[in-house]
């Protein structure tokens, strides 16, 4: 099995070691290179190709928002992971509008922090759906009016009902097997909607779905 690339941006020297140290004990992940901020990020990324980036939100320079603009807007395929030391870092969304495939506080334990990268580097969910679900209230809370350049929201009519409740859980931060069970459908089931819906609405993965979700109004924190 191909080891999972990884790029840790922080300015903290003892932050990019721990990291280093706490996912390079792990057998499937590889820590490529790092970076002191982002435009350093943003070179690294384009020299190394890491499947994932651990992209820290406040650095001096280049912050971890711009880098991660700067990094999906090159097309590059590597995954930005946010890393924040707030759990109502009022950043968070500005980074997932960014482009962001997810976020992870900072005080994670080891085994968070590595299934972290493992599930953004595969795409699966927008993070650990415990983790998710308490933030991207958070966030929503904040969701400005649809702005300029935006998918549509006329858009969702092209969904089927299936595939509208498929986006709402996404949203609410399920995984495709929480998804499934809630459902009651088998999770190649759901996989299948997942990358239907993706396509419809023109969007790249399931952090942007979700964004979606809520700057179309489609889904309101509860």
């Amino acid at each position: 099995m191909t080891a999972i690339r990884v790029l840790i941006v922080d300015d903290q020297m003892m932050v990019r070691e721990g990291f280093s140290v706490l996912l390079g004990a792990q057998p499937d992940i590889e820590v490529v290179g790092e970076a002191v901020d982002g435009r350093e990020a943003v070179a690294q990324v384009q020299a190394l190709r890491p499947d994932v980036v651990l992209m820290d939100i406040r650095m001096p320079g280049m912050n971890g928002i711009e880098a991660t603009r700067e990094i999906v807007a090159a097309g590059d395929a590597s995954k930005v992971l946010v890393l924040t030391t707030f759990d109502l870092d009022e950043y968070v969304y500005q980074a997932l509008r960014a482009g962001a495939s997810g976020f992870l506080l900072k005080d994670a334990s080891a085994r968070q922090l590595a299934e972290g990268v493992r599930v953004v580097a595969s795409g699966e969910a927008l993070l650990a759906p415990s983790v998710t679900r308490r933030l991207i209230n958070e966030f929503a809370r904040v969701v400005p009016a649809p702005r300029a350049g935006a998918p549509a929201p006329g858009q969702v009519d092209e969904l089927t009902d299936r595939e509208t409740e498929v986006l709402v859980l996404i949203a609410q931060g399920l995984s495709n097997q929480e998804i499934a069970d809630r459902l009651v459908v088998a999770e190649s089931t759901i996989k299948t909607h997942v990358s239907r819906v993706l396509v419809k609405l023109g969007l790249r993965d399931r952090t942007q779905a979700a964004v979606y979700a809520y700057e179309t109004r489609l889904v309101t924190p509860g």
